[in-house]
């Protein structure tokens, strides 16, 4: 059965770029190819080596960076890269450099986290193998282990890092939200994903198609402001559906639900109970 005939977005979603507010376009594209080693080959925004767009960008001069505490709004874009090997080579980039980072082991994944010029987070990540994935109950396994430097290091062999390499996608977002039975609420009962685990504290992870996750929600900054128009962070988000009836059938349920959104030719944008913006598209 087609799972938008039963409320459920399909298992052909895929995310595309983010646009993010900062303080200085040159700054944070200057960091964008120097330390993620995206490429800007239009004005469009920068992109993976096989021309895939990843980020554009708004100038807001004077943007206030994210604090540490956070803000409600985007917690971190995170960019899978296609293997293993690939995630290795980018490691020991970032050590050459001499740009400081952090890690986890997700069991799902493996993944490293760093920090832009205007204080918000990225994570760049491989996938392990589905097949090694684990359930206990309802509840996708994942952890927050300490990442394994030397092996993944292992696996870039001798190959030295050439920048984000064809077939690197944006694999998931996450965001600081207010509440998480408003996010379901949203997310889940609205939009259609599939609640994939509830296993951390405090937060949520949803996806299609029994990905791990392409969107968690939590509540670890909730008390704090959202972030507006002057402060650096998300302008929007975009999630890619399979065909224009997928994107029909969601226009259908946010519609029956009251949510407000708007239309920008075929696109949807949709806020969530927060402000956060997503662009839908076919």
């Amino acid at each position: 059965m087609n799972p938008t005939a039963t409320g459920r977005l399909p298992d052909t979603l895929a995310l595309g770029p983010v646009r993010l507010r900062v303080a200085s376009r040159e700054r944070t594209s200057r960091w964008l190819e120097q330390v993620l080693g995206l490429r800007a080959p239009t004005d469009a925004g920068w992109c993976a080596a096989d021309g895939r767009l990843l980020v554009t960008l708004d100038e807001v001069p004077g943007a206030r960076p994210m604090p540490r505490e956070g803000r409600l709004g985007l917690y971190h874009y995170a960019l899978c890269l296609p293997s293993r090997a690939e995630l290795g080579r980018f490691l020991l980039h970032l050590e050459q450099l001499g740009h400081p980072w952090a890690a986890s082991d997700h069991r799902v994944s493996e993944a490293i986290y760093l920090t832009d010029p205007d204080g918000l987070t990225v994570e760049v990540y491989a996938d392990r193998p589905r097949s090694t994935w684990v359930r206990d109950g309802e509840n996708l396994v994942a952890t927050l282990d300490p990442l394994d430097r030397d092996s993944v290091v292992a696996e870039a062999g001798q190959s030295a890092w050439q920048g984000s390499p064809a077939g690197t996608v944006m694999g998931h977002v996450h965001f600081f939200i207010g509440d998480l039975a408003g996010a379901e609420r949203h997310y889940v009962g609205v939009m259609g994903f599939d609640v994939m685990s509830r296993i951390l504290r405090g937060a949520l992870f949803v996806s299609a198609g029994g990905y791990h996750h392409h969107l968690a929600l939590n509540i670890w900054a909730a008390g704090s402001p959202a972030a507006g128009p002057g402060d650096a962070g998300l302008s929007e988000w975009s999630l890619r559906l399979g065909t224009p009836e997928d994107v029909e059938a969601l226009r259908q349920r946010l519609e029956s639900a009251q949510v407000a959104f708007r239309s920008e030719g075929t696109d949807l944008l949709v806020p969530d109970p927060w402000g956060i913006l997503a662009r839908v598209s076919a």
